[in-house]
């Protein structure tokens, strides 16, 4: 449709070149929103790796020197025997649990309900929420300023938008607002009933309405929206490392603590 637009108002190449650009926008938004869920989800398995190695592997071989000696040992050193005795014995079954976990939400979040609230959530996250709301919003207004622009009247520009947002509380929204510019409410008034929408996007698209130069401000509130969201991903993911780094270095401290003060504890007690 934008095509055809382009082709009937004798400006294909403007057309052209403002699809060129709004496609590599939102790759690059959605790079951005995917490196800042991939990244603590990285870490997070490696954490998890590495201490499941040393309880599961590299512990027992300690653990079974301790029980030789048969000495008393730490407090830290009897928590960290216990669990893995239990990851030993238990181990195998937690895993196949939280396979079947992750099976039964992957396989619920096919379904449109599923969708619809794994959606919900994703904008609701603590601060990467906030980016994939801003992701989702820019992405809107770059289309609607693109198909304004090229002479799309507005009932087809949500529409188009509609299609090309893979959010389905998004939709959902966007498909209010359309239903609401069609009996006559206009753009700015019905999103401003919806809390999906940023004040700033509400309030310039009012602008645009009364200016009569909604494209602008539409871009405007495109560009504000990813500027914040970049400036969000980097620090969400410099918050995150060192966040994830002390959680690893406190776990594998304790281990290290547990298995040094009950090597201490033997060699008090056989000295004696």
């Amino acid at each position: 449709q934008a095509i055809a637009a382009g082709e009937q108002g004798g400006n294909l190449e403007v057309v052209l070149r403002q699809m060129a650009d709004y496609t590599e926008k939102a790759v690059v938004t959605q790079k951005q929103i995917k490196g800042a869920l991939t990244y603590p989800l990285i870490m997070v398995i490696v954490a998890i790796a590495v201490v499941a190695i040393l309880v599961t592997q590299v512990f027992p071989t300690f653990a079974g020197l301790y029980s030789y000696f048969e000495v008393d040992l730490p407090l830290a050193t009897r928590i960290l025997i216990a669990i893995s005795e239990w990851s030993n014995q238990y181990g195998l079954y937690l895993l196949l649990g939280i396979v079947i976990a992750v099976a039964a939400v992957y396989v619920y979040s096919r379904t449109p309900a599923g969708r619809y609230r794994w959606d919900i959530m994703m904008l609701r996250l603590p601060v990467v929420g906030r980016i994939v709301h801003l992701g989702e919003l820019s992405r809107s207004c770059r289309t609607m300023s693109m198909l304004v622009r090229i002479g799309l009247p507005l009932p087809e520009v949500l529409a188009m938008t509609i299609q090309s947002s893979n959010n389905k509380f998004v939709v959902e929204n966007l498909t209010g607002v359309q239903q609401a510019l069609i009996r006559g409410e206009g753009l700015s008034q019905p999103m401003a009933k919806r809390e999906l929408f940023l004040p700033l996007m509400t309030q310039m698209v009012r602008v645009g309405e009364e200016t009569g130069n909604l494209e602008n401000t539409l871009t405007t509130v495109a560009e504000s929206f990813e500027f914040e969201a970049a400036d969000k991903t980097k620090r969400a993911i410099g918050l995150i490392q060192p966040i994830v780094t002390i959680i690893i270095g406190l776990v594998i401290g304790f281990i290290v603590l547990a298995m040094m003060s009950a090597m201490y504890s033997i060699y008090g007690q056989v000295s004696i």
